[in-house]
């Protein structure tokens, strides 16, 4: 029983980041960084694609391209996490159920939940979300969807990254 109140302060520090404010604020950062994303004609610009010629300039081109496509890369890691939660409809039932669990015991702002068959606790409150969560997140099989999204994006992003020449314009800019 000392864990679980030992773990509530966490818990709460959990909460707390599911703020209205702190969402306000990211959303913020999303969006500059939604403004970065460049066109598809750049993205997927067949013209420069070709095999490199050794590791150096695969370091060269991953190291280029990185920085200059990254929104496009996080957008594809997150059209690829989006896949993962719905080929996986227990794992998105239970990311959801704790997710709207905790905002919802949040909610309470630390008072008792009164239900006409008993009065319950936060403390008591997580540690039924807990029991319910827990094995359902095992029997989701959150490492083998986290291992698919690893190796998948990386894949989709170090391929594109070595394999797009970086333009013109910056190949004289190096030589100057």
């Amino acid at each position: 029983m000392s864990f679980l109140y030992q773990a509530l302060p966490q818990i709460n520090l959990f909460s707390d980041r599911l703020s209205i404010d702190r969402i306000r604020g990211d959303l913020g950062s999303i969006q500059s960084s939604v403004a970065k994303i460049r066109p598809p004609q750049e993205f997927f610009d067949f013209r420069r694609v070709s095999k490199p010629a050794n590791f150096g300039e695969i370091q060269n081109r991953v190291g280029y391209n990185l920085g200059y496509f990254s929104a496009n890369y996080i957008a594809i890691i997150a059209i690829l996490s989006v896949y993962a939660l719905i080929t996986n409809l227990l794992l998105l039932f239970v990311t959801i159920f704790l997710i709207g669990g905790v905002y919802g015991i949040s909610k309470l702002g630390g008072e008792d939940l009164n239900l006409p068959f008993g009065k319950f606790t936060t403390s008591q409150l997580y540690t039924g979300l807990m029991i319910v969560c827990v094995p359902l997140g095992f029997l989701a099989s959150p490492i083998s969807t986290m291992m698919w999204l690893i190796g998948s994006s990386g894949v989709a992003v170090f391929s594109h990254a070595s394999l797009m020449e970086k333009p013109i314009e910056t190949v004289f800019e190096e030589e100057v």
